[in-house]
């Protein structure tokens, strides 16, 4: 079944070393949140991954 192409989003630009010359007060402050989300995002997944690794670590240990 084909997509709609009005049912995706439209492509991002990348949030990192990306220019923001032309950015106006709110899109900074939009785009300093969703970096705030996305690091927020990437401490949860290495903590489980800490904690994964240290049970693992545990059960094979002798």
């Amino acid at each position: 079944m084909p997509m709609d192409d009005d049912a995706l989003p439209p492509p991002r630009e990348p949030l990192v070393a990306a220019d923001i010359s032309r950015l106006s007060v709110d899109e900074i402050e939009q785009r300093i949140a969703d970096l705030r989300a996305e690091i927020a995002r990437l401490e949860a997944a290495l903590e489980a991954k800490r904690a994964s690794r240290a049970a693992a670590n545990a059960a094979f240990k002798l």
